[in-house]
């Protein structure tokens, strides 16, 4: 008996009490009584899956009766096939997002108990297939084969690839799970979670701009090209292999039918080295070996702190920016702020449609990092208020701060322009639209630092979508709204002299908007943190007690 075949939670020598014919049922009723037992929690989680699944079946039905009224048509083959490939992929990427969906998805719970690989596998396998996500994605990949399927060995080759392309779907969101099990569990594993609702909304726009592209296009022979390549990558190749038995390929439809299979076979055993090597292997994060990283990391730090300024600047500015690395509500905040900075002016931008006044989106994106500053610290703030013993030390604080965020916002902001200047093709517009950026992220950099003095408001730590904590939306509001509309005013003479020197048919002279909105930006924001620094020191007790609140 190999080590593969022992026991996964005992020693390779020693038989297992737990025989594979009994163990699909055991599981799959212990997935039930998971399910039902989560749902005796309370009613609100009662009625939030109930109402789940009744959206899920909707939706469901609607795409299933939607894909069989497509039967007949002469593209509906690419657009099945690109449907198996995004299921694939958000299969893919469920249990990295979602590590908490699904208590079955961590297979370390079962490490104690003297279980083969191999039968353990299959009865994972057929629980993985109990829940709301398997049984919406068997209705798309039964009415994708109802669209393709034509004569008798196309309904032949469908009755075979439907359940295939679920089973590849399965395995592969197992195997990823399985073999980033201690990421999932991990505090970067937690930072992915908070950053799912942001690559969801990042997703939505890229299939929304699809959509708008593949209208213009002219219908669905626009997605021929792209489905020619994904119709031989499974599972997708699964649903093709219908489309080509039904067009009379029956050699293409075998061989893609059989990738799909070598899939599934090869994401199992994947999936069994990864539960071997899980169940028997020592965590490495836990071994001596790990305690050169520290030192490296120690390094890391000296070598990071060399390159920021001395005195009180540098030290304030090493934390801001390790807040930006490592704190998980810190970083999701700036992972949106970049990420939709750079998506909205591109997307206008492609669509043809855009101005490349749109790239000033980024530099409000990031400017609102600066609001709140205090609240991001929580409880910790008391040990930088010990540090705070006059104006000047608050004003110096409140510079590094800002000083840390221009390191990442000021080139963000130059690439952005630049980019959708060149893919506008708008360069003559460069110089006015960037010093409109920068008259902008001086102004929030200004009224961030009065806001964050005058409004502070708690963070909590616990939920990845709580970021205000009971009782301070008020202040939430009045800090990030507020903030926003006076920075607006306060770029009022920049934006004025652009309109002025447009109507006035000035525009040779609208490259000095580039220096001058620089200048104006770097004043405004110096004012912005002299006229905070007083309040800051002033209200020190005050801050502390309503950024600790949560």
């Amino acid at each position: 008996m190999s080590v593969l075949d022992a026991p996964v939670g005992a020693a390779p020598g020693r038989d297992s009490t737990s025989g594979g014919e009994g163990l699909v049922p055991v599981f799959v009723r212990l997935k039930l009584t998971l399910l039902r037992n989560g749902l005796r929690q309370s009613a609100g989680r009662r009625a939030a899956y109930i109402t789940s699944l009744v959206l899920a079946l909707l939706i469901a039905a609607g795409q299933l009766i939607a894909l069989i009224a497509l039967r007949g048509n002469a593209h509906a083959g690419s657009l099945v096939v690109l449907l198996a490939g995004l299921l694939a992929v958000g299969w893919t990427v469920m249990p990295l997002f979602f590590p908490s969906g699904d208590e079955t998805l961590d297979p370390s719970r079962l490490v104690m108990l003297p279980l083969r690989p191999r039968p353990l596998i299959a009865a994972l396998l057929m629980a993985s297939l109990v829940g709301i996500g398997p049984l919406f994605t068997l209705c798309l990949t039964a009415g994708s084969v109802i669209a393709v399927a034509q004569g008798a060995a196309g309904a032949v080759f469908a009755v075979v690839a439907a359940p295939l392309t679920l089973l590849v779907c399965v395995a592969l969101t197992r195997a990823v799970a399985t073999a980033n099990t201690r990421l999932l569990t991990s505090r970067k594993g937690r930072d992915l979670a908070v950053l799912s609702g942001l690559l969801i909304a990042v997703g939505f726009q890229v299939v929304n701009f699809g959509a708008q592209r593949l209208g213009r296009a002219g219908g669905l022979s626009a997605l021929d090209p792209v489905a020619d390549v994904v119709r031989w990558l499974p599972p997708a190749s699964a649903i093709g292999a219908v489309d080509s038995a039904s067009q009379g390929s029956y050699g293409q439809a075998a061989v893609q039918l059989l990738l799909s299979v070598a899939a599934l076979l090869a994401l199992l055993w994947l999936w069994q080295r990864s539960l071997v090597k899980l169940m028997t292997a020592p965590d490495g994060s836990t071994l001596a070996a790990a305690e050169p990283n520290h030192e490296k990391a120690g390094k890391g730090g000296s070598r990071l702190s060399a390159l920021l300024p001395q005195g009180r600047t540098g030290p304030v500015m090493e934390r801001s920016l390790r807040y930006i690395a490592r704190d998980p509500k810190t970083k999701a905040a700036w992972v949106t702020a970049l990420a939709v900075g750079l998506i909205v002016p591109m997307l206008n931008a492609l669509q043809g449609t855009g101005s490349l006044y749109f790239a000033c989106f980024a530099a409000g994106m990031l400017g609102m990092q600066m609001y709140n500053q205090f609240g991001q610290d929580t409880s910790a703030f008391w040990m930088v208020a010990l540090t705070i013993s006059s104006t000047r030390d608050a004003y110096l604080e409140l510079r590094a701060r800002a000083l840390a965020l221009l390191l990442i916002t000021l080139p963000y902001t130059i690439v952005v322009t630049v980019v959708t200047a060149a893919v506008l093709g708008d360069w003559e517009a460069l110089p006015e639209v960037m010093g409109l950026s920068f008259a902008m992220l001086g102004a929030m950099l200004a009224t961030g630092a009065v806001a964050s003095a005058n409004f502070p408001y708690s963070i909590p730590q616990d939920g990845a979508f709580k970021n205000v904590a009971p009782g301070q939306a008020g202040l939430a509001w009045i800090s990030i709204f507020g903030g926003m509309i006076s920075a607006a005013l306060l770029c009022a003479p920049v934006i004025t002299v652009t309109i002025w020197l447009h109507v006035a048919d000035m525009e040779q002279w609208l490259w000095l908007l580039l220096p001058a909105g620089a200048v104006y930006g770097a004043l405004i924001s110096w004012a912005g943190l002299r006229l905070a620094a007083p309040r800051t020191a002033n209200r020190l007790p005050e801050i502390l007690a309503a950024v600790s609140k949560g």
